[in-house]
């Protein structure tokens, strides 16, 4: 089994944000594996399925994306899921816009997901898949900039975002994840 959590917030508003990209990977996959994502659990919502013969789940926290890790360790303590199974997709400053950065440990980097996430998990070793949103200008808030909108030339690639990232998960499934990080760094 493989569990995949998208960093979000919840709320119409955060829908198509660049903090809610993870969320969108989500949906991309939940879309392609016919999964649907709308069970109410571990302050959450989760899909489940089988993909290529091993079960996939799929976790929204719906908390505030800085109480992330609340619902992630719910999860984990509920279902007895092991942490080497769980991969983070989250969205990611320093990392340019369309390209995605796998790590397996690292700390949060100023990012308040992933500080809740290593709070809750104790660890900072866990699997992460991160999305590049590319800096805000110099001088431009950077909480504003994470709940902005994409730019219409960054929307004209997101397909094609989604899918790399939706790629590297699907590898992800068979694969041990330092050759998904081979494979999807490079």
């Amino acid at each position: 089994m493989k569990w995949f959590v998208g960093l979000g917030n919840p709320g119409k508003q955060y829908e198509t944000t660049r903090h809610n990209i993870g969320w969108m990977a989500l949906d991309r996959f939940a879309e392609r594996h016919g999964i649907r994502i709308s069970q109410s659990k571990c302050k959450g919502i989760l899909g489940e399925g089988n993909v290529d013969g091993q079960k996939v789940v799929l976790l929204k926290p719906m908390i505030y994306m800085n109480l992330s890790g609340e619902s992630i360790r719910a999860y984990m303590d509920f279902y007895k899921a092991k942490i080497e199974d769980l991969i983070v997709i989250y969205d990611d400053l320093d990392t340019p816009f369309g390209q995605i950065r796998l790590r397996y440990q690292g700390s949060a980097g100023g990012h308040n997901g992933i500080k809740s996430t290593i709070q809750h998990l104790g660890t900072q070793t866990f699997n992460r898949i991160r999305m590049g949103i590319s800096r805000p200008a110099p001088g431009r808030d950077i909480a504003d900039y994470v709940l902005s909108g994409f730019a219409k030339e960054e929307l004209g690639r997101m397909s094609e975002v989604l899918d790399r990232t939706v790629e590297a998960m699907e590898f992800a499934l068979a694969n041990e994840f330092e050759k998904t990080m081979a494979k999807f760094n490079g």
